[in-house]
């Protein structure tokens, strides 16, 4: 998800310890997660203090993305029933200009790659904007109960000519959204605890 785009994003990518998480989440999501060869990647991590079952509900609800999450503008499932593995969706959100990308706003379609109820989800897909494309993006979440709360860990990388050419702001880009969505997330599964 591209968001906020700040500096300071991407260098908290590269000054916070994210090796015991990288460790700690190697696996993924039943053996898949996201692409190691990939320039562009991000990882963080949060601790929620809400239960499992809304922070599930939230993350994976993902035609209600909007009314809780303002840098989706707009999601649909593009298929029925619960999320499951081949599950299909489109979303969309704006992204400011960089020196490099005017802005846009992006429609990725996302197709679930992996899930395991109530301990990780894995999608990808394209992004695809005026003058803006991403080839691929991958989006891991893990999800671990730690007492009352739930450690929430998250991975992305992208790949594509386009965003490759420069990859520090790519990196923040992702970084921001990633960081945002986080954010988003633990201040509506509390706020309904």
């Amino acid at each position: 998800m591209l968001g906020t785009t700040t500096a300071p994003a991407a260098e908290s990518a590269r000054s916070t310890p994210s090796a015991p998480a990288r460790t700690a989440h190697r696996d993924g999501c039943r053996g898949q997660g996201v692409d190691d060869s990939a320039l562009i990647r991000y990882e963080s991590d949060i601790v929620i203090d809400a239960p499992m079952s809304t922070v599930w509900k939230l993350q994976t609800d993902v035609e209600r993305w909007p009314s809780r999450q303002p840098p989706v503008t707009g999601s649909e499932r593009l298929d029925t029933g619960p999320l499951r593995r081949g599950s299909r969706f489109h979303w969309t959100t704006p992204v400011p200009a960089t020196p490099t990308t005017p802005a846009t706003t992006l429609g990725i379609t996302s197709t679930v790659q992996e899930i395991r109820r109530g301990h990780c989800v894995l999608w990808r897909g394209p992004a695809v904007g005026e003058g803006l494309r991403i080839d691929e993006g991958i989006h891991l979440w893990t999800f671990t109960k730690v007492g009352g709360r739930v450690h929430v860990h998250t991975e992305g990388t992208w790949t594509g000519s386009q965003v490759e050419a420069d990859v520090p702001t790519a990196t923040a880009a992702l970084g921001g959204g990633l960081e945002t969505w986080l954010h988003d997330l633990k201040a509506t599964a509390e706020a309904r605890s």
